[in-house]
């Protein structure tokens, strides 16, 4: 059973060494993939003495020059084969320690996808020095939960194992840090296994930079989020469109009718003019709705199709 450790990293030459020799300890019949995302320090060649270093030790050294935590990831998968794929952040915020635990329940063919649960038992609270970051993440998971009618803790979670099943099936779209939400309503969506399980959480060490930005990078996971619920429940997004149109269209058209019914004549005809527009706009939009909806129903048959056929394969 091949496993394979991918670490996206971006100027982590201080963090890269630390984070390679902790998971050769935790698992050293794994193999160790450093994704270099266009780094200007020595990341790469940190990487590479390390691994050399380590007795045993398996590593593969991947350049991937176009800027993005997801264009890593996305080349990782391509690039590499294994039956087994954990992703982690490469500035030793995760423990290797809790790797065994993720990894189980993906071995044992009970889950497609673990996540590294960092809020359960307050890890992130407390070593979290961002308030923002703690509220951004408060929100898209409740966004997710509300429009899934999911029960996750962690949807930004960096520490991730992964079916092989799920990664050959996964088509990453976006570019940024906005990934960990993409994986989790693709998850979601295609009716994936997803275990949460509770994990150690440490900031970063003293005189190294978090690459994240509160307002960029939130801005962008939320209009992932909309972006993705648009394709993928656009019955609920085109159709509360077309409700919020049909509620203005009365709300601005009950006033010409009652004139109307009180004094035989319709004064106000703009508004009568602009509550007929609306109306025939929340038409128009539902039957959108209707039809992008019975769309995105034949695309998740051929997608559960492609799922079996992989599965097929794989048990081969």
């Amino acid at each position: 059973m091949e496993v394979a450790i991918i670490l996206p990293a971006y100027n982590e030459a201080f963090t890269i060494g630390a984070t390679l020799q902790d998971f050769h300890r935790a698992m050293p019949e794994a193999l160790l993939c450093v994704v270099d995302n266009n780094s200007k320090d020595a990341t790469a060649q940190v990487a590479a003495e390390t691994c050399a270093k380590l007795p045993g030790c398996r590593f593969q050294v991947i350049t991937e020059k176009r800027q993005g935590k997801a264009f890593a990831m996305r080349r990782a998968f391509t690039v590499i084969e294994a039956d087994v794929y954990v992703m982690c952040d490469a500035d030793s915020t995760y423990s290797a320690a809790d790797l065994p635990a993720l990894l189980n329940p993906v071995l044992a063919d009970e889950a497609d996808m673990t996540v590294g649960d960092r809020h359960s038992q307050g890890h992130y609270l407390r070593e979290n020095k961002r308030p923002l970051h703690n509220f951004g993440n408060n929100l898209v998971r409740s966004l997710i939960n509300r429009l899934f009618n999911a029960h996750l803790h962690d949807i930004l979670s960096g520490y991730r194992v992964f079916s092989r099943s799920f990664v050959k099936s996964f088509p990453i779209l976006t570019a940024g840090f906005e990934l960990e939400t993409e994986i989790t309503l693709h998850a979601l969506d295609k009716r994936f296994r997803i275990l949460e399980l509770p994990i150690a959480y440490q900031d970063r060490p003293a005189g190294t930079f978090s690459k994240l930005s509160t307002f960029r990078d939130g801005r962008k996971v939320l209009i992932a989020l909309f972006s993705i619920l648009r394709y993928n429940r656009p019955l609920f997004f085109f159709g509360s469109i077309a409700a919020l149109f049909a509620l203005l269209g009365l709300g601005i058209g009950s006033m010409p009718v009652i004139e109307y019914y009180r004094t035989g004549l319709v004064l106000h005809i703009p508004s009568a003019i602009l509550a007929s527009g609306l109306m025939v706009s929340s038409f128009i939009t539902w039957a959108i709705a209707l039809v992008l909806d019975s769309v995105v129903r034949v695309h998740r048959h051929e997608a559960e199709r492609q799922l079996m056929e992989l599965e097929s394969t794989r048990r081969r």
